[in-house]
């Protein structure tokens, strides 16, 4: 059952999946980033506490450009 407020229904979840592909070597900037992205996202700082935001990654390795 969806409920309504003033006739829309209410934003209670954001969900965020990453699909990246990034170079082997910049794997663990990449883990560090992601690690810390929340606390230095403004739009997930300022819905916090009142909308849920989850978020999950999946991540490939490919080779470096040259």
């Amino acid at each position: 059952m969806t409920r309504l407020r003033d006739r829309m229904p209410p934003l209670e979840e954001i969900i965020v999946h990453y699909r990246l592909r990034v170079p082997a070597e910049a794997r663990e900037t990449v883990d560090r980033a992601l690690a810390s992205h929340g606390a230095k996202c403004p739009t997930a700082r300022s819905l916090e506490g009142a909308i849920k935001v989850d978020w999950t990654a999946e991540i490939e390795e490919v080779p470096a450009r040259p």
